[in-house]
């Protein structure tokens, strides 16, 4: 796919990758970062590449190809910007779990989950994205999926008892999706010293391939 530039925002550093070029280029992110900041940075620095399209992946849900909610980690004005007014080109918006989840596809029913500061969920059937809010759901003493798995989770239990709770939620959500595969992707998944079964580890570099798949 030719003259594609895939966006990945997350809460620290915002990463871009041209289609046709291996370079990543990227610039800090934040809590003080809103919508106009980021399309300035992001066209500063792309003025060498030939972009005929965008796909970003965002940090929170998109129902219906629009920003439904505000990022936890960023600034405010997500919701209801025009970012293809503001970058001149067509753009397509993902959640940013559900676009490296599209990149680590390799057929069948797959479930995503994406190890890091909570737990991202994506859920692919035959080729059709279905981004999903299961880490918010309830797992274990009043408190959800996420709250056991994420990166405070692996801070207050330790390692070792964190990894049995992730060997856990995988197989209890692998029955629930009747996945046929898991991949697991997200900073935290090199943390743990074995996979669990009927699971392949992700990497980050598929987001840009999910979004580069977004325009196929």
């Amino acid at each position: 796919m030719k003259g594609v530039l895939v966006i990945d925002i997350g809460g620290t550093n915002v990463k871009m990758k041209h289609s046709e070029a291996d370079e990543i280029r990227k610039f800090p992110s934040g809590a003080e970062m809103g919508p106009p900041e980021f399309t300035r940075q992001v066209l500063e620095q792309i003025g060498d590449w030939n972009v005929e399209k965008v796909s970003v992946g965002y940090p929170g849900p998109i129902v219906n190809g629009r920003i439904h909610l505000e990022p936890a980690n960023l600034g405010r004005g997500w919701v209801g910007f025009d970012f293809r007014k503001a970058m001149g080109r067509p753009v397509k918006l993902i959640n940013d779990a559900a676009m490296q989840a599209l990149g680590s596809y390799q057929g069948g029913r797959m479930l995503f989950l994406g190890l890091g500061t909570g737990l991202g969920t994506t859920f692919i059937v035959d080729g059709v994205v279905a981004p999903l809010e299961v880490g918010h759901l309830p797992y274990r003493k009043k408190q959800s999926f996420e709250q056991w798995v994420g990166n405070a989770a692996l801070q207050k239990l330790g390692k070792k008892r964190w990894q049995k709770v992730v060997f856990d939620v995988v197989h209890r959500l692998r029955d629930a999706f009747i996945a046929d595969y898991v991949v697991l992707g997200g900073g935290n998944v090199k943390k743990l010293d074995e996979l669990p079964p009927g699971c392949r580890q992700g990497d980050n570099r598929n987001a840009f391939v999910g979004g580069e798949r977004l325009w196929a």
